[in-house]
């Protein structure tokens, strides 16, 4: 059976789930996770390799070299003659630094383009000052040149990807998906009406959109409440913001939370709220896997015409889709639907459809076999 390394710098972040749940999926090959440095536990019985078990590649030194030179030398040592067949790289980032070592083992490279290495301005890179964004931003031709195919969470994704040089002809939607036999809709849902955020707190989520529009819903639905689950350095600046509207009562920041957590406490809302906006760095939304969970789950969505986002959520059907920072329309979507009884139902039912014809883990893991296999045909 031939294989295929998972390769990811950050192996099993809990905010990324959806790397193991799709190779997890994977029949027809090995599949053989492989990073800089690991963040959690591998899923049970998979093969997982990462740099920082080796006591030689921890000391910082021996770290910074290789994020500098993207040397492919450490992976070798850690593979220890093993040949992975193909190497699929998750985010763009990731894929330039994977590019050495696919040369090495003369095997394909497939990369999958998430959002921000897609939509992040080269100032934005190179600001941030991490060094791994700078190689990206310096190797980026000569991944558009050698990968093999390059896979994107969405269509916006697949656009944004081509309109920075990657061939069109190699450049393809894959929606990664959701379980939705494991996410099966849950009744009945939280007594009191709930709003649930799933985000990290960015600008791009539109989280003080949220709040300033479910302000105006509470007026409506006093008895209505938002739980928003994420961290992130915008924090301190919305929780004042929730004391300066007095909402304390009705808004509880929940924190980063388990997935399985997630998961269920989404299934148990009324409505999910994503009304992510464009950010000034130029940071969009790929597609926002919370949304898929969502409909698998049978919750209607309330969110913003913005990135991937029209691809799951149909405005009128699965959900309601506003304007990138509309907060009045922010603010009567929520109502309408934390109001309307029938219409959460019609939604919701529409949204599960949705998932099980669209977004169906088990069918899209099936064709990412497909691509390998012809990836791997043709590289034979």
């Amino acid at each position: 059976m031939q294989t295929v390394a998972v390769f990811r710098h950050q192996l099993f972040k809990r905010s990324e789930p959806f790397i193991a749940d799709q190779a997890q999926q994977i029949q027809r090959f090995e599949m053989l996770y492989l990073g800089r440095e690991r963040l959690g536990a591998a899923p049970p019985g998979a093969a997982s390799l990462a740099l920082s078990d080796r006591p030689a590649e921890r000391p910082l030194g021996a770290r910074l070299r290789q994020v500098l030179t993207r040397d492919a030398r450490p992976y070798l040592r850690l593979l220890d003659g093993r040949r992975p067949d193909a190497i699929h790289a998750h985010f763009g980032v990731d894929a330039v630094y994977a590019l050495p070592l696919a040369a090495r083992l003369r095997a394909p490279l497939v990369a999958t383009f998430h959002g921000y290495d897609a939509t992040l301005s080269v100032s934005a890179l190179l600001r941030a000052g991490k060094p791994s964004w700078v190689n990206y931003v310096l190797h980026r031709r000569e991944l558009a040149r050698r990968g093999a195919v390059f896979l994107c969470v969405s269509e916006f994704v697949r656009r944004r990807v081509i309109a920075l040089g990657f061939p069109e002809a190699r450049t393809r939607v894959h929606y990664i998906g959701v379980d939705v036999d494991a996410i099966r809709p849950r009744t009945p849902r939280r007594e009191r009406p709930t709003v649930v955020h799933v985000a990290r707190l960015v600008e791009k989520k539109g989280t003080a959109d949220l709040i300033a529009a479910f302000a105006r819903s509470l007026r409506v639905v006093p008895d209505a409440e938002l739980l928003i689950v994420g961290e992130g350095p915008l924090e301190a600046a919305l929780r004042r913001q929730v004391a300066d509207l007095a909402l304390s009562g009705a808004v509880c920041f929940l924190g980063a939370l388990p997935h399985a957590e997630v998961v269920d406490l989404v299934a148990r809302s009324w409505v999910l709220a994503l009304p992510s906006v464009e950010a000034r760095s130029g940071d969009a939304e790929g597609l926002g896997m919370v949304l898929l969970e969502a409909a698998a789950s049978g919750v209607p969505v309330v969110a913003s015409r913005h990135g991937g986002i029209p691809e799951v959520v149909q405005d009128g059907e699965t959900g309601r889709l506003c304007a990138e920072r509309d907060v009045d329309g922010l603010a009567a979507a929520l109502t309408e639907l934390l109001r309307d009884d029938r219409l959460r139902a019609r939604m919701g039912d529409a949204a599960r459809d949705r998932a099980e014809r669209h977004f169906d883990l088990r069918r899209q893991s099936q064709a990412l076999e497909a691509i390998y296999a012809d990836v791997l045909g043709r590289s034979s």
